[in-house]
């Protein structure tokens, strides 16, 4: 969890009343992140349908906030309906916060999140050109395949512990503390 202080802003779970935030985060991206997030172009309506039903009980989002404002997205999808102890991860960031710590801290939040809920293996596709995720990827010692044009990584986690646990719970402590004071704060400034 090192890499969260290399980063200006604050990391923390996504809660289900947040899908504004995480539809205008989408609809933010770049079309090269864009693709690079869902494996090819998609239009605004593709990102509205999508962020209306991506915050439900099959997955763990965590946002990257600058100023309030949802930058970049680590998801955890499918621990309850893909195999058992399997999950897919999937990761957006914004161009202007690329390249400085932000994927590899979204990364390792995700990782972490799978770990404690008995995820064995972590599953990640990306397109074969975007080598920055797969440097993210190598960092957390995932097997990458090269499979039709894309790259399939695969991270094999460690069992959960209570050490792990206490990791996870401190973090969506602090989070969640952030997140209230941000409320509190633009309450404040409204007034």
């Amino acid at each position: 969890m090192k890499h969260e202080h290399e980063t200006p802003g604050v990391i923390r779970k996504l809660w289900p009343g947040e899908t504004a935030r995480f539809r205008e985060h989408l609809l933010r991206l770049d079309s090269e992140s864009r693709a690079n997030r869902f494996g090819t172009p998609v239009t605004d309506y593709f990102i509205e349908q999508y962020a209306a039903r991506a915050l439900g009980a099959d997955a763990i989002v965590h946002g990257y906030f600058v100023d309030g404002i949802l930058r970049g997205c680590g998801e955890l999808r499918g621990f309850r309906t893909l195999a058992p102890r399997a999950a897919e991860a999937a990761f957006s960031i914004e161009k202007p916060f690329q390249n400085n710590g932000v994927g590899s801290a979204l990364m390792g939040r995700t990782i972490l999140a799978a770990r404690n809920r008995g995820i064995k293996k972590l599953f990640m596709n990306c397109l074969a050109h975007n080598h920055p995720m797969q440097a993210i990827a190598r960092k957390y010692h995932a097997d990458l395949k090269f499979e039709a044009g894309d790259v399939v990584a695969e991270i094999t986690n460690a069992q959960p512990n209570p050490l792990s646990f206490l990791r996870e719970l401190v973090a969506d402590g602090f989070g969640f503390s952030r997140a209230m004071l941000d409320a509190q704060s633009k309450l404040l400034r409204a007034a």
